[in-house]
């Protein structure tokens, strides 16, 4: 059983995607910084320094509370739509990140194309030539 696990994890798929999980861990860090260290700060300040997390709609409780956590602290029922329009727009800004990224990958590791067939009139023009030659 050993032998058999031993072969199971060393094939190349299954190193593969251990490599892919331990990169994408790592790739999330960098992504998750890009969004909220580089890309949300200046939307923050395009958007007039609109912060979605305090929008919320109480459901149990006073009606009038500044904040989502003076609401939490007050012990109110509450629907937090704000947060989840943050996790939607950190989807996007994330998943467009990514795609930017991987685009750019693609470019980088892009094959050159092979080199066009020489067209048969053009080896004909050669072998003429090099019959020429061969007569000098």
């Amino acid at each position: 059983m050993f032998q058999e696990f031993k072969t199971f994890a060393m094939r190349g798929r299954a190193v593969d995607l251990a490599v892919g999980v331990i990169i994408g861990a790592a790739f999330t860090t960098i992504v998750n910084s890009l969004v909220n260290d580089i890309i949300l700060p200046p939307l923050g300040l395009a958007l007039g320094g609109i912060d979605f997390s305090n929008f919320f709609v109480v459901l149990k409780g006073a009606a009038d509370y500044a904040t989502l956590d003076a609401a939490r602290a007050a012990g109110a029922v509450t629907l937090n739509y704000g947060l989840f329009l943050n996790a939607v727009l950190k989807f996007l800004i994330v998943a467009f990140a990514l795609f930017l990224v991987i685009r750019q990958m693609n470019k980088l590791t892009a094959k050159p194309a092979p080199p066009a067939a020489t067209p048969e009139d053009i080896k004909l023009l050669r072998e003429i030539r090099d019959l020429l030659k061969g007569r000098e």
